[in-house]
């Protein structure tokens, strides 16, 4: 999430159901003070040798701040279907502008941190990348046999971990 101007308007999002009811649009900062569940998207980069980007998020994000991560992605504008929304994030977060993307299906995700229904997805390519958001401080490609050191190692999103890592690498 970039730095917003002191006199700029919060950023909304929608509060929603279990089923993905929009209940309420609340600010950015209200969702993540009360840990209300929203939408959100999240895109695993695969190479064509079936590699994973994984990254690790800015110190400035507002969860987990400097963790790693196996997914691009983010909450969702109001109104924004979860295929827009992966589009908008791949491009903010990886510059791709042009991003072919295969839906993986959806879920449900909850901690202490976080309540969330994402749309989860995969994208397919070699870059190059733009991390021009700042969002990403750092990137590696990961074959899926080292994918377990990484995860042992490091610390990773578990919300991500837990909803897209098991869509990925099935025959």
């Amino acid at each position: 999430m970039a730095a917003r101007p002191e006199n700029s308007p919060p950023e909304m999002v929608e509060e929603v159901d279990a089923a993905g009811n929009v209940l309420r649009s609340v600010s950015r900062r209200e969702m993540r003070a009360e840990g209300l569940r929203h939408r959100s998207v999240f895109i695993a980069v695969m190479s064509e040798a079936g590699q994973i980007l994984v990254h690790r998020r800015a110190e400035t994000k507002d969860v987990w701040p400097g963790w790693w991560d196996l997914a691009v992605g983010g909450v969702l504008s109001p109104g924004e279907s979860f295929e827009d929304g992966a589009r908008r994030e791949v491009a903010e977060e990886l510059g791709l502008a042009a991003a072919s993307l295969e839906p993986l299906g959806t879920g449900a995700y909850s901690d202490a941190t976080v309540s969330l229904l994402a749309g989860c997805f995969v994208c397919r390519t070699e870059g190059p990348f733009t991390f021009a958001d700042g969002e990403i401080t750092e990137a590696h490609w990961v074959s899926q046999e080292e994918l377990p050191v990484w995860l042992g190692a490091k610390p990773f999103l578990p919300d991500s971990v837990a909803l897209v890592l098991p869509r990925l690498w099935r025959e």
